[in-house]
């Protein structure tokens, strides 16, 4: 089944130097655009993450620090990718938890604050896990018949999503060939960052996931505690989480002027 699209829709997948989003790095990107005529268009670039890439990873998704010496850093190319991604939808596999809060890092470190809220976020790996638990090689296997060669490769990753999405749409009859759906349904929570470190509760408020704070709205703590908002600024939280903070804040301090 294709997709119905009212715009753009980019399946992206990214290989990186771990698992951490706020200290690891993007080494390879690949993004397929399918437009609502049926048109695509793809890229697949190798980065410098400018640290060094563990062996252990390099030996999972075959990319050594040799290979990307001579690439350029992900802030030469973040504007063709910020382009590339204009006005569209983003998918992935495990993208809601892990590709899109490292690309909306790596965009923040290069400088450029691309808005990445307003817009739907379909992580296929969501679907697959409340209908079937498996993992993505196995999702191919078992809703397109083949076998995911050259897996962990971020362009055989980035069309295998795409291809286990419209399996996935054929398969059940209650997934709705609706990107507003799928977002949703691709959604565990609602979260005002990437990570869910803040999370909107069911009045659309903004309130903390975490610590001893867990459950409180955030305005309300930095409003009786200041040096909340410095203490994770200071901290080692992502810096799409201080952004997310940050705006709080600031209409916070807004409203009482």
């Amino acid at each position: 089944m294709e997709l119905k699209l009212s715009k753009p829709i980019v399946f992206f997948d990214l290989e990186t130097t771990g698992i951490n989003v706020v200290h690891d790095r993007i080494v390879e990107i690949s993004v397929l655009k399918i437009h609502p005529s049926g048109n695509q268009e793809s890229k697949t670039m190798r980065v410098n993450p400018t640290i060094p890439i563990p062996a252990k990873v390099s030996k999972i998704h075959g990319i050594f620090d040799k290979d990307v010496a001579d690439m350029p850093a992900f802030k030469e190319i973040a504007r063709t990718i910020a382009d590339f991604i204009e006005g569209s939808d983003l998918a992935g596999y495990n993208s809601n938890m892990f590709d899109v809060p490292l690309l909306a890092e790596e965009f923040l470190r290069a400088g450029l604050d691309v808005e990445m809220k307003k817009r739907r976020f379909i992580d296929v790996q969501v679907i697959f896990h409340k209908m079937e638990q498996r993992t993505l090689g196995a999702a191919y296997k078992f809703y397109c018949g083949k076998s995911l060669e050259s897996a962990h490769s971020a362009e055989a990753d980035t069309i295998a999503t795409y291809e286990v999405l419209k399996s996935q749409l054929d398969r059940y009859e209650n997934l709705e060939n609706d990107m507003d759906f799928l977002s949703k349904f691709a959604t565990h929570h609602k979260h005002a960052d990437f990570l869910g470190r803040i999370v909107l509760n069911s009045n659309n408020e903004e309130v903390f996931n975490f610590g001893k704070h867990k459950g409180k709205k955030v305005a309300d703590v930095l409003d009786r505690e200041p040096s909340y908002y410095g203490w994770m600024m200071d901290g080692d939280f992502p810096l799409y989480t201080k952004k997310v903070l940050t705006e709080i804040r600031l209409r916070k301090l807004s409203e009482k002027l």
